[in-house]
């Protein structure tokens, strides 16, 4: 970063570096609060450009699809989701097991099964539809430069390089955030040496609706519903077996996920294609910078068990996108003081939640055997500790911001 320069004439607004799932619904969001903003967007304004837009099969938080009704994005996708109404969790090999039921909880559905490139298609229409949002695209951040007020950005593109200024910078540029590094906020990392192979299958017996965790030595596995009685798979395996994996063929893929997963929903067939991810914890040491402020995957990368990372860096958007709605300087270090703290007890709970299933629920040890079937069998016979599980399932926890919580059971 050069040295701070005079700020431009014209009134600065956002800029968000990053189109992914949660850099497009902050632009929304924004939008519709009636601040203008600037989406630069690595990838062309397309559903088969965007990286993030992908094979993965989302299961959305209950708060998330609140969030999404709220900015006007869910209509474009609720045709292509599925409900979620039970979860079932267990470990391989163990007795206990919890059960989550919507109908126990007074909700037609704890969340929401969505393919994350349907979400994408959905997000492109809403976009579309903005009216004090620019967006740059292909287009990428090159070089900051400080201001008085905010930041001057350089952006690339075909047309050659233009200067945005911007009262508030917003780093949503994933897990190698390029933001966060020029900012110079550092990062906690942890390799899970762990792979994960998403793709579709058929089960034999129809899923009614009902999602599926299971833990194991080897890592974690899990089940969403979909149209059609078809399931999403998501596998996870030890990252030096990932290779193997990845070459076996279907017949022996189905076999090792038949294997891991059980027989609950009968033979599992006709898998589509696989898709591997290799898994890491990106934690940034701190949210905000002068004007500036980090989130989704830029601001934290969490395991996917559970599947929490859209989830939770929906709620970071939305929260930003509140504050910055009813402040006249979007960019002002309250207004980051503040979002910090609203965002703490949710990300670090989060964080802490996906870590700890993986090191407790997926550790090779049989003495903790025991602890971990009864902690799993009160989860679903004791009400207060259901209730908060449910809860935080669904995404309720900590200040979530207001926009999910215009459906609140």
């Amino acid at each position: 970063m050069n040295a701070p320069a005079s700020p431009a004439s014209s009134e600065p607004g956002v800029l968000i570096i990053g189109g992914g799932l949660v850099g497009a619904s902050l632009a929304i969001a924004l939008d519709a609060a009636g601040i203008a903003a600037t989406l630069v967007e690595t990838a062309a304004p397309r559903v088969d450009a965007q990286p993030s837009y992908d094979e993965r099969n989302l299961a959305l938080a209950r708060a998330t699809v609140n969030g999404l009704d709220a900015i006007g994005a869910w209509r474009h996708a609720a045709a292509q989701a599925t409900p979620i109404r039970h979860i079932h969790v267990s470990r391989a090999g163990e007795f206990g097991s919890a059960r989550i039921d919507a109908d126990n909880h007074g909700v037609d559905a704890l969340g929401w099964t969505l393919p994350a490139r349907e979400l994408g298609a959905a997000l492109l229409r809403r976009l579309d539809e903005c009216t004090r949002l620019t967006r740059l695209a292909p287009a990428t951040l090159s070089a900051l430069q400080p201001l008085a007020g905010g930041w001057r950005a350089q952006i690339s593109s075909a047309g050659g390089i233009r200067s945005i200024d911007a009262a508030l910078l917003v780093g949503a540029d994933g897990t190698g955030s390029f933001v966060r590094a020029q900012l110079g906020i550092d990062a906690e990392r942890h390799d899970y040496r762990q792979t994960l192979f998403v793709c579709t299958v058929t089960p034999e017996r129809d899923h009614a609706h009902r999602a599926y965790e299971r833990f194991a030595d080897d890592g974690p596995i899990a089940l969403l519903p979909l149209a059609e009685r078809r399931c999403g798979l998501v596998l996870t395996v030890a990252a030096d077996e990932a290779e193997a994996v990845a070459a076996l063929d279907d017949a022996a893929f189905i076999a090792l996920a038949q294997r891991r997963f059980g027989w609950r929903l009968g033979r599992l067939s006709r898998p589509g294609k696989r898709h591997p991810f290799a898994i890491q914890r990106v934690a940034a040491r701190q949210l905000t910078g002068p004007r500036a402020v980090l989130v989704g995957n830029a601001a934290q990368t969490v395991h996917p068990i559970g599947a929490q990372g859209f989830n939770l860096g929906l709620r970071d958007a939305l929260t930003l996108a509140e504050l910055a709605a009813a402040a006249r300087d979007p960019g002002a270090a309250d207004l980051l003081e503040r979002y910090a703290a609203r965002r703490a007890p949710d990300r670090e709970g989060t964080m802490a939640m996906s870590h700890g299933l993986v090191r407790l629920a997926c550790l090779p040890q049989p003495l903790l055997a025991p602890f971990r079937s009864l902690a799993l069998l009160a989860c679903d016979r004791v009400p207060p500790l259901q209730r908060l599980l449910a809860r935080r399932g669904m995404g309720f926890r900590g200040e979530p911001p207001l926009a999910v919580l215009e459906r609140l059971p």
